[in-house]
């Protein structure tokens, strides 16, 4: 079921508050999907995912290579569950490096999960939504 992705309606909304892992695809050089389990955060008045990982990661490489080669960024998907509940959120990724912006992801991220582990490498993968789905 599609769904706004700026105006997703309480129930899925709530399900992005709750605390589930979820798992990112992002695609390799070859093109092949590369699938990981990652804490995420959804901010639907920006219209934004937030990621937080490690600057040397496979995935933070990956979106940094397609967002080199195609200026609307990498392509990605987001997808969280829970028995029959599921939500997806997909869009356009980029690699940021703003301390502001990794110091404001590391905030919602600790509001969701705990608060991160210091990482001096740590950059933020932010996905540009363009795609909601799921029947949470």
């Amino acid at each position: 079921m599609a769904i706004d992705v700026r105006m997703p309606g309480e129930g899925y909304l709530s399900f992005w508050r709750e605390r589930h892992i979820c798992t990112l695809t992002t695609h390799r050089p070859d093109g092949s999907p590369h699938v990981v389990p990652v804490g995420a955060t959804y901010d639907p008045e920006a219209g934004i995912a937030r990621v937080i990982t490690s600057g040397t990661s496979r995935k933070a490489a990956n979106v940094a290579a397609a967002a080199a080669a195609d200026p609307l960024g990498a392509r990605v998907a987001l997808c969280q569950l829970q028995g029959a509940r599921w939500a997806t959120l997909e869009g356009r990724a980029f690699v940021r490096t703003e301390p502001e912006l990794i110091a404001d992801a590391e905030a919602r991220y600790a509001e969701r999960y705990r608060t991160p582990r210091v990482n001096p490498e740590r950059v933020l993968i932010e996905i540009r939504l363009t795609r909601a789905m799921g029947n949470a």
